[in-house]
């Protein structure tokens, strides 16, 4: 029987696997048809073909700032399990977005842990766990923009402003939320063990169980006001750096809108990107992209799709082909992607097997 219940289980998580990614194919299939739509795409070829291309360089350039401060940010989250050097998580940092860009379901987050398990012996689930702290934060930083730019520009298509409106309700009670916990460990234990004991079914309590444990290992960064602080700041930098690509981008097109309206921009097609989508985000980042160029910026839009199109690319290939390259002077293959979520899977399980107590003090 336990046989069996594993090979049921092994099943049960490959077909969800393949149904998320379907789904996320079909999704950037929408989004695509959505943003090409009524289009003529050889005049949109035309427009790309006319563009100066030494733009994308400075922006390319200030675009490995961010990621450098991106870099610093997760040494600094780290902290609580080993510190790590810069200089030796840049290359983790480049490895996790070539992953999220070739691979669905956001692959690059599990090789990034994996790899860091690998070389600095930091538990998988740990760094998993600093790694959603940063997607809230990220998220949250998206939002700051939308909301610094709402009072400058006009145009917002409607159903943009409610889907902000629903992620800032999401992302604003998940920081709230996150921070009374890293806050209070003991309290949130004492509370979830008897209200699990009553409403959880036996064969769901260690799942729920693990995944209370890496909440609470991987927000250790959240129990100080000054770590939420610079956090915040830099996650701060990291998308300012990558809205001065958007700008350095724009110049090299016949058009210009303000910083604030590429602000806004950038915290929208980012927001979409959340959702689930085929590997690189394609349709999820173009679509509301130009759109909010063409409502708000009143960009033409064949011009639109053009730079949109070209800054998604230069957003894509130099950190994509950095990534590949870091992959494979580690020494490590295509295989390791398997690898890296069965280590997840495992570690996952080692958590369900733990005592709590034992873990939270």
């Amino acid at each position: 029987m336990k046989y069996l219940s594993a090979i049921s289980d092994f099943l049960r998580r490959n077909v969800i696997k393949r149904l998320l990614i379907w789904i996320g194919i079909g999704i950037s299939a929408l989004f695509l048809y959505s943003a090409l739509r009524g289009l003529r795409l050889p005049l949109v070829w035309e427009s790309m073909k006319r563009a100066n291309y030494w733009w994308i360089i400075p922006g390319v350039a200030v675009y490995f700032v961010g990621v450098l401060i991106r870099t610093w940010r997760w040494h600094y989250m780290l902290r609580q399990f080993k510190p790590v050097s810069v200089r030796r998580l840049f290359p983790v940092v480049c490895i996790g977005y070539a992953g999220n860009n070739i691979y669905p379901a956001r692959a690059g987050e599990v090789i990034r842990s994996y790899v860091l398990k690998k070389n600095e012996d930091i538990p998988i689930s740990g760094s998993l766990a600093t790694v959603l702290v940063e997607r809230i934060f990220d998220g949250l930083v998206m939002l700051l923009f939308v909301f610094l730019a709402l009072p400058f520009v006009s145009g917002i298509p409607p159903q943009y402003r409610s889907f902000v409106v629903i992620l800032s309700v999401i992302f604003g009670a998940a920081l709230v939320l996150f921070i009374a916990v890293a806050a209070r460990p003991a309290w949130v234990m004492k509370l979830y063990g008897p209200l699990a004991n009553h409403i959880l079914p036996a064969r769901l309590r260690p799942k729920f169980d693990s995944v209370i444990e890496r909440f609470l290992f991987g927000l250790a960064s959240l129990q100080s006001p000054k770590d939420v602080v610079m956090i915040f700041f830099t996650s701060v930098l990291i998308w300012l750096a990558e809205t001065m690509k958007y700008w350095f981008v724009m110049h090299a097109f016949d058009f210009s809108v303000s910083f604030l309206t590429l602000m806004l921009m950038n915290g929208i097609v980012n927001l979409f990107t959340t959702l689930p989508s085929a590997p690189g985000y394609i349709g999820t980042f173009d679509a509301p992209g130009i759109k909010v160029l063409v409502d708000v910026g009143g960009v033409d839009p064949i011009t639109a799709a053009a730079y949109t199109l070209v800054l998604h690319a230069a957003l894509w290939l130099p950190i994509t082909a950095l990534g590949v390259y870091y992959f494979f002077r580690a020494r490590l293959h295509w295989s390791d992607f398997e690898k890296a979520e069965e280590a997840a899977e495992e570690a996952e399980a080692a958590l369900e097997a733990e005592d709590l107590s034992s873990v939270i003090k």
